[in-house]
């Protein structure tokens, strides 16, 4: 590679001169190649630790003029290769210009003109590819793609200097952050340390100081501990760290792989040392800060933010903050905490302009909204760029006009339309739907359904005046006058000032009137609905009458949704409710619908209309509750663990009790994903709402430890679960609200809980209060972080599930050990992860869908299939390996969906490992018969197929019967209807989704196949038998693996002598069945069993001839072998001759390197294989070697006839001891599952970036 030249003053330090000429230097890394003895092993170690580009580049050139003691680098290489073309370069095009030169100082300006002028025409055809990153990190880049085997597709994140500790040992190295893994590598004085961990395995990840390891970060795995420490900036190399195990964990959790954001804001003069890579995952990290703060819709993205200070009108200050702006708002949020939040919707500005500055305000900066409301800035660091950007992203604002005046003070946006907000209005009720037709398609129109416009409580309470409520209702109408005089000093709407005393009066209480409004204001379902009109009556539209399996859940569930409430006891509430979840489950399928969705949504709709309900509910499933409500309900289990963490460090005494009697798992779920609405009086659970909204999860933490701590003495004398369960509803029970004034709705759980003397009521407001006075040191992003912890605690935990019930799956008679299971079902999941990382290209289908079974979660296509058969196989066949895990894989995949699950990749590996001889020579000669041997065999598979379908004891695929001894514990197993929904349902989708359509059909198969299975476990003689084209296939294979076997010669010898006995076997099989065969020959094949077996089994003959007849004429491969077979004699010769002339027996032992080669054969150990006329081997083996399809044309119906049974075979088999024993030799996998584990990377980067072994 050339280099733009660089000063160097001792050239000769480290380096070895290997060339000269009066102008250049070639030099060579000491240490480096041959030998290196102390000095290498030192200066190898000074490389490591100081990341000297020596470790990947050990060979330069230094330009130099005779008088000058400075060298200049001008190239470098990491082979010799590579540098000596340089080296060459120069020699040819330079030195004879140099020569005529007279001056030193001109000869080392050209040199370094000529070296810049390469290296830039090198750069102009890289320069589309956008982001460059920087030259020191390519280099690193690139010393960790050498270092670690890593494919081009694996990109660096970032790399630090650091100690890894080795026992007691630091170790200075290292640590290189990549997109899906951690590698660290170190070499100090001859020690090399070189780890690969990858990030969907890490289960534990924490910043932690002993005394031992001081300041250090900590990686667990599930089986070891890793510590890294003498980090510059640890702060900065953690924080990175969890990005990266974060976007693994959302990989295990939804296969969202990770995608480069390239609409992310660029900086506008990259940092030197930082990737691309490192700076989008800063932004996303920002972005992802800035939409939480301030509940803003997911693809809002920032652009950037200044320090600033905001003029509060109601209490005349100039707080000091920041100010965040991005492409639809800007917001501002002042340093201390209550102080006062802003969200300013660029949809509502109508004026930007600056004033004038002084000494008391400088820069400053007004904002007007529509709502007549203005926001004063100043102490703008950048304000002229700050006004220019605000002005572009106005411009871009939807349904904007834009008219700026001429004076260069202003950018004024004038908006002749201005939306209906949840603004200013005299009566403090409700936001109706704005103007802009947000509900009002035909089919759903306010007209026709009340809740279209209002909330259930208005539809079904007629509030009579609040005077009649007394006491209570007092109480409601000052709630009512507080909010209405904060509305007027604060602002209403989007725009409202968010201060300390908006907590205050959240924590009093929501009036009922205001309740909806400012949900959707709290939660930011405002900015949603706004922007997107019309949208929910569209999926509404979309989705009636759609079934699924979430319509058929919320059907189920609709009636238990709050059935004591009378708005729930009549189909119009239903009805609203069905319409919302139903319209979310078509919004979002990956959630679709969960239980506790409805509770939620039923309150929703309460207070708001349906569609204020459904963006409320995309709020709180989207942003608020992150993975609540999937299949898994990961996000309600990882809340759940920081609950009890937080039960550990607050209330230490009660946790150890509450961890006895297992307390803790059982109550929180519910309290978290219905935020305690199932577990308390209705009108006291939804005070708590209000506070979720406006503070978060934070709120449902506080109160769920302040109901422990009120109930503290009597759950630490609990002797059970039970005990403790009941102490807490019968508390929860009793939480009342005595401000409500809807009349009280009966709570189911009390009926449950009564007891004798029921224990004293507790004030929701009291409660709530005592939670913030105790537990209110709860911070935002301290939340956060113990989610992250937990969130690789509870994933790695359901995949650690997941494993079991996997390998539980697996029948028992499949041969494997659990631990060997458990090993194999690693290295699976790994290849398909792999495949989501790197396999770019490959199709979607094998992207992993969470909500399918276990079993059907991981799959891995043909090309991986091939990766792990090639390492995993006990019958290493050389080149050949490919083609044979072709076809061992088009045997597996039963419903030919191009995918494998782990069950049938066991199943295939146990076919090889385990059970007699019989048993593995099964395996092999189904290997060698169609649906595996070739795809262009698609015929007789059609054929197959219409013969089964005739029986309706077959109505399984053609597959099915011939893998069934292969497969012989499906014979007990009940999921047996997999296998049918398999073949007769490729799509999974609609398998889900139609599941249970008719059971009696079901019941109807299982019967059917364990009959026939049975029948067929019992007896080889089932098996099709294998015409010559086969049969040749079968022993070019046993030739190939035997081919790297210490006993080669023996096998070589044993299975020629099989080989030819069997062709003669074939021979004389065909005489017979020609004589036997005048008289039925009404189209079964007459080598079949006999005329009796024909009746008794149709449906078995046929197929089994179907495949015999359609495979046989690539076996005739010639006109020779035509002309030659009319001579019975001449024909058991050429037969003979094929059998040895397909590669797996004629080679001498130099040539048996490549069976591919058909001209290389030549005839040995003749004497064994009793041939006469062997010139018709080649001609044989070239016809077999060419294209099925074309000789299929050539032979016609030559050799209809010839055929060999399994028996046949296994008889010829067992008379060779050599053979016998290497079929019976065990082989521990595990070993192999070892070893594969090492070459995961590397095998990656060949499946990637070369093309595909040969397909069978």
């Amino acid at each position: 590679m050339w280099l733009g030249p660089e000063e160097v003053l001792v050239a000769n330090a480290l380096w070895v001169t290997e060339r000269a000429n009066p102008f250049f230097v070639l030099q060579r890394r000491r240490g480096h190649g041959k030998g290196g003895g102390l000095t290498g092993l030192l200066v190898g170690t000074l490389d490591v630790v100081l990341d000297s580009s020596a470790r990947v580049a050990p060979y330069r050139i230094l330009h130099q003029t005779q008088d000058s003691q400075v060298y200049w680098t001008v190239a470098c290489g990491s082979s010799r290769k590579e540098i000596t073309k340089h080296w060459e370069w120069l020699e040819n095009n330079l030195l004879q210009t140099l020569s005529i030169f007279d001056s030193e100082e001109d000869i080392t300006t050209f040199v370094k003109g000529k070296i810049h002028g390469i290296i830039a025409e090198e750069n102009k055809n890289l320069q589309p590819q956008g982001d460059e990153d920087p030259g020191k990190f390519k280099e690193a880049e690139l010393k960790m793609r050498k270092q670690f085997g890593m494919p081009e597709g694996e990109k660096l994140v970032n790399y630090y200097s650091c100690s890894f500790w080795k026992g007691r040992v630091p170790r200075q190295g290292w640590l290189y952050l990549t997109v899906n893994h951690l590698c660290f590598y170190s070499f100090l004085l001859g020690k090399e340390v070189s780890l690969v961990v990858q990030w969907v395995d890490v289960t534990r990840l924490e910043k932690n100081a002993t005394l031992l390891f001081p300041e250090s970060i900590r990686v667990d795995t599930r089986d070891q501990e890793l510590f890294f420490s003498m980090f510059l900036n640890i702060g900065e190399t953690f924080k990175l760290m969890e990005q990266l195990a974060n976007l693994a964990m959302r990989q295990l959790l939804d296969s969202e792989g990770f995608m480069e954001d390239k609409a992310l804001p660029r900086p506008i003069r990259p940092h030197k040392n930082i990737s691309a890579l490192k700076r989008d995952l800063d932004a996303r990290a920002k972005n992802e800060c800035y939409r939480a703060t301030f509940r803003l819709p997911k693809d809002e993205r920032l652009d950037g933010h200044t320090g600033c200070t905001l003029w509060t009108p109601f209490n005349k200050l100039h707080i000091p903050g920041q100010m965040f702006i991005s492409n639809n708002y800007i917001c501002f949020a002042s340093k201390e905490e209550d102080a006062c939040r802003l969200i300013i919707p660029l949809r509502e500005v109508t004026i930007v302009e600056k004033a004038d500055s002084s000494s008391v305000l400088p820069s400053p900066l007004s904002i007007s909204t529509k709502s007549k409301m203005t926001f004063l800035f100043a102490n703008l660091k950048d304000r002229d760029f700050l006004v220019q950007r605000i002005s572009d992203f106005l411009q871009k604002t939807p349904s904007k006009q834009l008219g700026g005046n001429t004076g260069g003070a202003k950018a004024s946006i004038v908006d002749p339309g201005p939306e209906s907000l949840p603004a200013p209005r005299e009566a403090p009720e409700p936001p109706t739907n704005p103007s802009s037709p947000l509900s009002s398609p035909p089919s759903f129109n306010t007209q026709e359904v009340p809740t279209a416009s209002q909330g259930l409580l208005k539809v079904f309470q007629k509030n009579s005046p609040m005077e009649d409520l007394g006491a209570k209702g007092a109480k409601e109408k000052m709630k009512e006058e507080s909010w209405s005089i904060h509305f007027f000093e604060y602002g209403r709407g989007m725009c409202m000032y968010r201060t300390a005393k908006t907590r205050e009066l959240v924590l009093k209480g929501i009036p009922e009137s205001l309740r909806g409004e400012l949900w959707l204001l709290f939660s930011g379902a405002w900015n949603e609905m706004v922007t997107h009109p019309g949208y929910y009556a569209e999926l509404v539209e979309k989705s009636m009458g759609k079934y699924s399996l979430a319509t058929e859940e919320i059907e189920r569930d609709l009636h238990r949704s709050m059935p004591e409430h009378p708005a729930f006891q009549n189909e119009l509430g239903i009805a609203a409710l069905r319409r919302v979840l139903t319209a979310y489950a078509f919004r979002n399928p990956t959630i679709g619908y969960c239980q506790a969705m409805n509770i939620v949504t039923s309150v929703l709709l309460l207070y708001g209309s349906e569609e204020e309900a459904f963006w409320l509910l995309v709020a709180l499933c989207e942003r608020m509750l992150p993975d609540y409500y999937n299949t898994r309900v990961v996000g309600a289990l990882v809340d759940q663990g920081i609950f009890e963490e937080l039960t550990r460090d607050i209330l230490p005494r009660l946790s150890e009790k509450m961890q006895e009697l297992g307390v803790i798992s059982s109550i929180s779920l519910s309290w978290f994903l219905t935020l305690f609405l199932s577990v308390m009086p209705f009108e006291s659970a939804v005070v708590i709402v209000d506070c979720f909204f406006y503070e978060g999860i934070k709120v449902i933490l506080q109160v769920a430890l302040a109901v422990l701590d009120a109930n503290m003495d009597q759950l630490l004398d609990c002797s059970d679960e039970g005990e403790a369960m009941t102490v807490l509803g019968r508390y929860l029970d009793n939480v009342v609200n005595r401000q409500s004034i809807s009349p009280p709705v009966p709570h189911l759980h009390a009926l449950l809980t009564s007891g004798d003397d029921p224990p004293a009521e507790v004030d929701i407001f009291d409660l709530l209060k005592v939670s913030y006075e105790k537990f209110s040191s709860l911070r935002a992003d301290d939340i956060e972080q113990m989610r992250f912890k937990q969130r690789l605690k509870v994933i790695q935990s359901l995949e650690d599930t997941a494993k079991r019930s996997v390998v539980r799956a697996i029948p028992g008679d499949i041969g494997f050990s659990i631990e060997e299971l458990e090993d194999l079902y690693m290295v699976f999941k790994a290849k398909h992860l792999a495949s989501q990382y790197w396999g770019g290209s490959r199709s979607a289908a094998i992207h992993r869908d969470p909500s399918l079974p276990y079993l059907e979660q991981y799959r891995i296509d043909a090309s991986q299939f091939r990766e792990l058969f090639a390492s995993l196989t006990p019958w290493a066949c050389g080149s050949h390996t490919p083609v044979l895990a072709g076809r061992m894989f088009r045997l597996l995949d039963q419903n030919k969906d191009s995918l494998i699950n782990f069950k049938e990749f066991v199943t295939g590996m146990s076919g090889m490992y385990h059970g007699d001889l019989t048993e593995k020579l099964k395996a092999l000669y189904k290997l060698h018969l169609p649906p595996a041997l070739i795809p262009e065999e698609a015929e007789s598979a059609l054929e197959a197929t219409h013969y089964f379908t005739e029986d309706s004891s077959s109505e399984a695929s053609p597959l099915a019967s011939d893998l069934d001894l292969f497969l012989p514990w499906e014979a007990q197993e009940a999921p047996a209807q997999e296998q049918q929904e398999g073949s007769g349902n490729e799509d999974a989708q609609e398998r889900r989704e139609e599941k249970g359509t008719s059971p009696p059909d079901y019941r109807h198969y299982l019967r059917l196949w364990a009959k026939e299975k049975e029948a067929q476990k019992e007896t080889i003689k089932d098996l099709p038998k294998m015409n010559q084209e086969q049969f040749i296939e079968l022993c070019k294979t046993l030739y190939n693996m035997f081919s790297e076997d210490p006993m080669e010669q023996d096998l070589y010898h044993a299975i020629a002598t099989v080989a030819s006995l069997l062709l003669r076997i074939g021979e004389v099989g065909k005489k017979f069945s020609a004589r036997t065969a005048k008289k039925p020959r009404n189209g079964a094949h007459s080598g079949d069993h006999n005329s009796a077996t024909e009746e008794d089994e149709p449906p078995r003959a046929k197929p089994h001839q179907d495949p015999t007849q359609e495979c046989h004429p690539p076996a005739a491969g010639d006109t020779h072998l035509g002309k030659a077979l009319h001579d019975s004699h001449v024909i058991a010769e050429g037969g003979s001759g094929e059998g040895q002339g397909s590669p797996s027996l004629l080679l001498s032992d130099d040539e048996t390197k490549d069976d591919m080669s058909m001209s290389s054969y030549s005839v040995v150990s003749t004497g064994s294989l009793q041939c006469e006329d062997l010139t018709d081997d080649t001609v044989l083996v070239g016809g077999e070697a060419c294209s099925p399809t074309a000789t299929s044309r050539i032979g016609g119906t030559v050799d209809t006839d010839w055929c060999i049974s399994f028996e046949q075979i296994l008889a010829s088999i067992l008379t060779e001891s050599v053979l016998v024993n290497f079929f019976e030799k065990r082989v521990d996998i595990r070993l192999k599952i070892k070893d594969q584990k090492k070459v995961e990377r590397q095998f990656s980067t060949s499946s990637d970036h070369e093309p595909p072994g040969v397909s069978g």
